[in-house]
């Protein structure tokens, strides 16, 4: 199968953080989605061997964090209790990503009643929000690295009282010792890792604050040395007050004060508000699932289109090719990214904040409605740009597409405890490094810009326009696959912007297609298609089908695709986990 050799084959890369930045100093305020630069440069690629155990596994964007985790299950802690360990350490280590600053999608199956949760901690606009935010004085959309640093990009930070929401239901351990190894490391110190220095270096924007700056830069501001001991005393002892008082020390107080004094005196001031902080609620909602061959696939639903968009890909994928993807590798790409296409095409229309805007979900989802879909495809030639189709409940006159950039970066967990409990969560703070405003160790997101810049087009409202106390569109997908017993199989998700469903596909379809073990699946070639050119990831084996594909009509990018998943699989043995070898994360198991 040309899709294995090409993923086995593959030499390691080194590739230039600063290109990607570039990209983005060109980004257009409204364009395609496939003319969008990766969020995060590139930091080379590792191969990675997939890890299995018996009895519990974790995988994770950063060594320090799956060994947190590794440490927490260990002591008979939940999948829960390990997320809320691991994502203090993330903070830390992967500051660029991910932290108490920013939000989060939580899926949780509970394997004691079979119970599938899913936990929205997404950012929310502030209630003085307007429609023109992002417009400029001239009346245009602003440029995106105009609209992100500063205090207007600010969205309420989401993820600390998601996971103080999990936890309350479904946590073991009490909730302060979670916070102890992140502690430990803030006072200590841990050892700034090469991909992290390199990040500093690349994405070194006008705008950063005096805390951020005296956190990773040397007085002439040099990103500091890979290797170098950080502490962030800062930020231990906010987590400090947070394992003592729980998450409302957070949102009220002290810490909302200076969150709001940050966002106030920011370059671009916000009008983020104490009580914007004190309102905010994270919302357990019910999963989003459908059938996909012998199994039933489940992720989020809206304000994330992941959920949304993985599964109607995944139908039109099965009315495709009802024996399965195949596997010849420009048939399987013309097929996933034609697919995508559509599914990004209705996204850009119809999906946003549920809470706010009529998405008309089951209709998207509708089994006539997908064959309708999927009939479009042509297995000789490529559609070119796709226009969104009218699902039933959809009101296709009524709303114009969306015009948001978009580039978050994230990063994505994947944990099974010792009794089956499993979390998949993805976390973000939208840019890498976020608004670039530190307050109390921590970095300040920058989720505002993932709301259209522009609210109507042509008289028709935008869904995801911005509107007070608004949820910003996603694309993370944290993703469970059961079987036809109720069985957990897979959970899995990706780092990597508007592409996270696209890496999210790429993956199920090489465990559940192919047949391939989670980390052969992980390393396959990223490729994909967001309703523009259909993208190809450079390095890989994927960037010799340029030709073939631009002899079936595709209009072909070969670029750097950062993915970042992760996932822990079942086995007749146990459980097998996989990290993304284009990070440096891991997988870890007992």
């Amino acid at each position: 199968m040309e899709f294995i050799k090409g993923a086995a084959s593959r030499l390691p890369f080194f590739l230039c953080c600063a290109c990607a930045l570039v990209g983005l100093l060109a980004l257009p305020a409204k364009g395609d989605e496939g003319a969008k630069p990766a969020p995060e440069p590139a930091s080379g690629y590792r191969a990675k061997q997939a890890i299995v155990a018996r009895h519990f596994m974790v995988a994770a964007a950063h060594p320090l964090a799956v060994e947190t985790g590794y440490a927490i299950l260990r002591r008979g802690g939940s999948a829960i209790d390990a997320a809320v360990a691991m994502q203090m350490v993330l903070n830390l280590v992967e500051p660029q990503s991910s932290g108490l600053g920013g939000g989060a999608f939580i899926l949780h199956y509970s394997a004691a009643d079979a119970q599938l949760s899913a936990f929205d901690g997404r950012e929310t606009a502030p209630a003085a929000a307007q429609p023109d935010r992002f417009i400029g004085a001239d009346g245009t959309p602003l440029g995106f690295l105009d609209a992100v640093v500063g205090g207007k990009s600010v969205g309420t930070p989401g993820v600390l009282r998601a996971l103080e929401l999990a936890h309350a239901k479904y946590g073991k351990l009490p909730w302060a010792d979670l916070f102890q190894p992140a502690i430990k490391l803030a006072s200590e110190g841990y050892p700034l890792s090469p991909r992290l220095h390199q990040l500093l270096a690349a994405v070194r924007l006008a705008g950063r604050n005096l805390a951020m700056r005296q956190m990773y830069y040397t007085d002439d501001d040099s990103p500091k040395p890979a290797g170098t001991l950080l502490r962030n005393p800062a930020l231990a002892d906010t987590l400090r007050d947070i394992a003592t008082h729980g998450a409302n020390v957070f949102y009220t107080g002290a810490i909302a004060r200076d969150i709001v004094e940050a966002v106030r005196n920011a370059p671009r001031p916000g009008d983020l508000s104490e009580g914007d902080l004190a309102h905010y609620r994270a919302i357990k909602r019910q999963p989003l699932c459908a059938p996909y061959r012998q199994w039933e696939v489940c992720g989020m639903p809206p304000p994330s289109s992941g959920g949304v968009a993985v599964l109607q890909v995944l139908g039109m994928l099965e009315r495709l090719a009802p024996q399965g993807v195949p596997q010849d590798a420009i048939s399987a790409a013309h097929l996933v990214a034609e697919t995508e296409r559509l599914a990004y095409a209705d996204r850009a229309r119809y999906l946003a904040d549920a809470d706010f805007v009529p998405v008309p979900l089951a209709g998207l989802l509708a089994p006539a409605y997908l064959a309708e879909r999927a009939a479009l495809v042509r297995p000789d030639h490529a559609l070119g740009h796709a226009l969104p189709g009218t699902p039933p409940g959809g009101a296709l006159a009524e709303l114009a597409d969306d015009a948001s950039p978009e580039l978050p970066c994230t990063s994505h967990m994947a944990i099974v405890d010792a009794t089956g409990n499993a979390v998949a969560m993805t976390s973000s703070i939208e840019f890498a490094f976020g608004s670039q405003q530190m307050v109390r160790g921590f970095l300040l997101n920058n989720q505002l810009t993932d709301f259209s810049f522009v609210a109507a087009q042509d008289g028709k409202p935008v869904a995801n326009r911005i509107e007070p106390g608004k949820r910003p569109r996603s694309s993370m997908a944290p993703t469970m696959v059961f079987d036809r017993a109720g069985k957990l199989v897979l959970a899995l998700g990706s780092a990597g912007g508007s592409a996270i469903i696209n890496h999210v596909l790429k993956t199920l379809v090489g465990v559940l297609d192919w047949k391939l073990d989670i980390q052969h699946a992980i390393a396959l070639p990223n490729f994909g298609n967001r309703n523009g050119p259909t993208e190809l990831e450079r390095g890989s084996a994927a960037a010799q089908w340029a030709g073939p594909m631009r002899t079936l009509g595709h209009e072909v990018r070969v670029l750097d695709m950062n993915s970042g998943v992760h996932a822990v699989e079942r086995t007749s043995q146990g459980w097998r986990g996989g990290a993304d070898p284009r990070r440096e994360g891991t997988a870890m198991g007992d």
